[in-house]
């Protein structure tokens, strides 16, 4: 699969495409339902598939404080399109520019003369454009002006609720990862890069990993009952996902993980997080005894769970 950053680095190659657009946030069954979708008009067409992206998402430029939380970075949205069998993607920058164009200046900039799109698939909710002017049946209109089809996917509905990236969010929420799991077609999971925190956790005698999230918001917020796979072994542990009130911090979100029995170097190692089961939400702590104390506590209810229910019956 190619990654095409900005319209400026379209090649001849690219152009010529069958494509959709959208934030395919999580990639979830309902995206997936339009990229196999795509794949078939590719096929039948012989033209590669295009997934058009933006980076940050509109309503993370337009409200930062109030967009919704990021399900997937960058990185594993992109390897998530990549598994989906996608051949390119293009991640259009959204920024003044981007944003002030009309439906028909976006049309022509990036689908005609960019892509030379000839069939777009988009969801039935699609909207897009300054003011999002732009809908389906205008969408449809410049098809017929410029030569390419136009099709509109149908909702996923599964157990009568609508597949979205907002039923993750609130199942996520909710912590039913079951039911989260069952929207994306796969267990949630957050990735990142082991940093060198302030080795805090290690003092109080439970070492943990510092993962990088690069993220504003994020969907979950305590702590949970976790694993992680390492060299081809999935080890159980405990997580927390906060701000971390107890300890001066950035106010940003972090993802610190141990893990149970685990001795090993994980620095600058990239680790998939996956989340079993909420066990508390998180909480600040007078002073660092307290919370050792809250620690020693949640490492004693993992380390039952998982004696009850070996991870081995939870990994999915």
């Amino acid at each position: 699969m190619q990654l095409v950053r900005g319209l400026h680095n379209l090649r001849p190659e690219h152009r010529g495409c069958v494509a959709t657009i959208g934030n395919f946030d999580g990639v979830h069954r309902g995206h997936q339902a339009i990229l196999g979708r795509l794949r078939e008009r590719g096929q039948a067409l012989g033209l590669p598939t295009c997934v058009v992206i933006f980076e940050p998402q509109p309503r993370e430029y337009f409200a930062p404080d109030s967009a919704p939380a990021r399900l997937a970075r960058l990185r594993d949205k992109i390897e998530l399109l990549q598994a989906e069998g996608v051949d390119q993607v293009l991640c259009l920058a959204f920024n003044q520019q981007l944003s002030a164009l009309g439906a028909s200046e976006f049309v022509d900039a990036i689908m005609v003369k960019g892509l030379d799109v000839r069939h777009l698939e988009v969801g039935d909710d699609f909207r897009f454009g300054c003011d999002r002017a732009g809908d389906f049946a205008f969408l449809s209109d410049m098809g017929r002006q410029h030569g390419f089809s136009v099709e509109a996917a149908q909702t996923v509905v599964q157990d009568g609720m609508r597949v979205s990236s907002t039923q993750v969010r609130k199942a996520l929420a909710e912590a039913d990862f079951e039911l989260a799991a069952d929207l994306l077609g796969r267990p949630y999971r957050i990735c990142g890069r082991v940093l060198h925190g302030q080795k805090l956790a290690r003092q109080l005698g439970t070492p943990t990993a510092n993962i990088q999230l690069k993220r504003r918001h994020v969907p979950l917020s305590g702590v949970y009952l976790t694993s992680a796979e390492i060299d081809g072994k999935h080890w159980p542990g405990i997580a927390n996902i906060g701000v971390r009130p107890s300890v001066a911090g950035d106010g940003r979100p972090h993802l610190e993980i141990h893990l149970l029995d685990f001795a090993g170097d994980l620095y600058d190692r990239r680790l998939a997080v996956q989340f079993h089961h909420k066990l508390r939400e998180e909480q600040r702590f007078a002073s660092l005894e307290a919370l050792k104390s809250a620690i020693d506590a949640d490492i004693a209810a993992a380390r039952a769970h998982w004696h009850a229910q070996p991870l081995t019956k939870s990994l999915k």
